[in-house]
């Protein structure tokens, strides 16, 4: 689905990410951990295309075609979404146009939100957190994408909510058969999506990967990130 090769990324003329490789096959689950700034959301706007994103070395492909040179437009059209950390306020478009505009699919949003009101209010403009958050799930099961970019999408939720929205990506998403990259810093969500693999990023690389969030998860609550450097499953994968 999405194979990433020795990708190095600039940003400012900067390099932040450096020789990046992750393959994310149809259907897994995978988590992307790392401490702020470490590069997780730079990875997340390069898969998209971002502007100011410059891949400086290495390959990004979906579905077996190279997009590193494709605007966010055509990535979008072959099935990536991205879901924000700080999903954007809209002045002037409802969130019921907006759906109505975008969606490839009925989405019955009954099944999302308990009051309807929500729909007619300009999108994200004076929306809770978790309001955001559905808003943001909503529109991306509207594009049924193949693969879906969360980036913190624990961040600012409790875990009410948070488990909330982990049954409704399991029921429109992963029960049919979408990829997911879940960018965390505080992993909560990993409880409740269970990933396939998760890899931890420092600097700007992935210093390891395994199929055991598990015990990746508790070696960094106790120990704190730099301890993944040091850990068996650290090979720079």
């Amino acid at each position: 689905m999405l194979s990433i090769k020795n990708l190095s990324v600039k940003v400012n003329g900067k390099k932040i990410l450096r020789g990046i490789d992750l393959e994310i096959r149809k259907g897994e689950t995978h988590a992307l951990l790392g401490p702020n700034a470490s590069g997780k959301t730079t990875l997340a706007q390069a898969i998209m295309g971002f502007p100011g994103y410059a891949v400086a070395s290495g390959e990004i492909c979906f579905g077996g075609k190279d997009i590193a040179s494709l605007a966010i437009e055509e990535r979008v059209k072959l099935g990536i979404a991205l879901a924000f950390q700080h999903p954007p306020a809209v002045k002037g478009v409802t969130l019921s146009n907006l759906l109505g505009k975008i969606s490839k699919r009925t989405v019955k949003t009954e099944e999302f939100i308990a009051n309807p009101k929500l729909l007619g209010r300009e999108i994200n403009v004076g929306f809770s957190g978790g309001e955001r958050k559905l808003s943001e799930i909503m529109q991306i099961v509207g594009l049924s994408p193949k693969l879906v970019v969360f980036d913190e999408l624990d961040a600012g939720l409790d875990l009410k909510n948070l488990a909330k929205l982990a049954r409704i990506i399991k029921g429109k998403l992963l029960e049919n058969g979408v990829s997911l990259l879940l960018i965390t810093h505080r992993g909560e969500i990993l409880r409740f999506l269970e990933p396939d693999i998760v890899h931890v990023m420092l600097d700007g690389k992935i210093i390891c990967s395994s199929d055991d969030w598990r015990k990746v998860w508790r070696t960094i609550g106790k120990f704190g990130y730099e301890k993944c450097k040091e850990c068996e499953f650290s090979s720079g994968r």
